[in-house]
């Protein structure tokens, strides 16, 4: 069996990092039935995109990929951000372009 594949998650919690890029994570301040519901959400709507893509129907798509939106702002990993300080949102962003970068490179990961 192979293992789930682990991101790094900056030390703040905020972002997981792919490839160098930030990525918001959820927020963790949602309950457990919360979130489940909207991953459930999020994972039928995918569904719907992909299958509207496979019969080419450009309404149903478009209906899909606003149900992924929505799901994913619910989850807060788009839309305003979860936390309060006031910290910028550096989502997609490279982390070592940001303040992430010291500890992005203190991981030892390969840029690319």
């Amino acid at each position: 069996m192979t293992q789930p594949l682990r991101y790094p998650t900056t030390p703040d919690g905020r972002y997981f990092v792919v490839r160098g890029r930030l990525w918001r994570c959820s927020n963790p301040a949602l309950s457990a039935e919360a979130r489940d519901k909207l991953v459930h959400d999020l994972m039928s709507a995918r569904r719907a995109a992909r299958t509207a893509l496979a019969s080419e129907d450009t309404d149903a798509l478009a209906a899909a990929r606003r149900s992924v939106d929505k799901a994913k702002v619910g989850l807060g990993e788009r839309g305003p951000v979860w936390w309060t300080d006031g910290s910028p949102d550096l989502n997609r962003h490279m982390a070592r372009n940001t303040t992430y970068a010291d500890w992005f490179a203190s991981l030892g990961e390969a840029p690319e």
